[in-house]
């Protein structure tokens, strides 16, 4: 059976730059989709976050503006389905990820808060992308990248394509325009090949070697199937 590690922001909020609390935490659809895709491919799933702590749905990815009423419903229904387990997540530095064979990051607005800079967070990832199993970071959680680092202190990613939400999707919610750092700007700044759609809001999933990453909210189900299909091939 195929083992996958969920490694789920534990912030309920972002701090803008000019001192302001945004609510946030883990995207709906992000998390929702690829456990529903994963646990109907006979996937066995294992949530993390750091402290252990419940992770906080971010109540913007319900609203109408975050989709179809039809797909809101499904998304919400879901999370309802799993919520012993959102409730009890594991302590992330408790995690041996070599007991996973892939592992895999949700977005929303909270890794920009705490897993951007969580040590524990960047020796896993490290760890996972050197390994050679399946990495998948889904929108805003490739932040969580920026923590990583190799012994000799260079960035591990460095090099390798990737996608996560642009500038111009970070921009069109008007709290964006406070962001104390744009993530596109901050992969390429690191040394990535950054990469995205022509246009924003179009699901776009970029593969290179085992890192899987997948741009926005509508990349969520092309991602988790993408790593389906290819496991399968294994």
């Amino acid at each position: 059976m195929t083992r996958v590690l969920f490694v789920v922001s534990a912030a309920d909020r972002w701090t803008l730059n000019d001192g302001t609390e945004h609510p946030s935490g883990y995207w709906g659809e992000e998390l929702a989709m690829p456990h529903k895709i994963f646990s109907e491919a006979g996937w066995e799933i294992t949530l993390a976050t750091p402290g252990g702590k419940p992770p906080t749905l971010d109540r913007l990815s319900m609203s109408r503006t975050a989709g179809l009423p039809g797909k809101l419903r499904e998304v919400g229904h879901y999370l309802d389905s799993i919520r012993a387990q959102l409730d009890s997540p594991r302590p992330l530095d408790e995690i041996d990820p070599a007991a996973y064979d892939v592992v895999f990051y949700p977005g929303g607005h909270g890794p920009m808060e705490d897993l951007a800079y969580d040590e524990v967070s960047g020796a896993l990832l490290t760890r996972v992308l050197h390994s050679g199993k399946p990495l998948a970071l889904l929108c805003h959680a490739p932040a969580a990248t920026l923590a990583a680092r190799n012994t000799d202190g260079s960035w591990p990613f460095a090099g390798y394509r990737m996608t996560g939400l642009s500038n111009t999707e970070e921009k069109l919610n008007s709290f964006g325009r406070k962001a104390p750092w744009l993530l596109e700007d901050r992969l390429r700044g690191e040394g990535a090949d950054y990469v995205k759609a022509r246009l924003p809001l179009l699901p776009f999933v970029v593969v290179d070697r085992n890192l899987y990453t997948g741009q926005n909210p509508m990349s969520s189900e092309r991602l988790a199937r993408r790593l389906v299909t290819d496991l399968g091939e294994r």
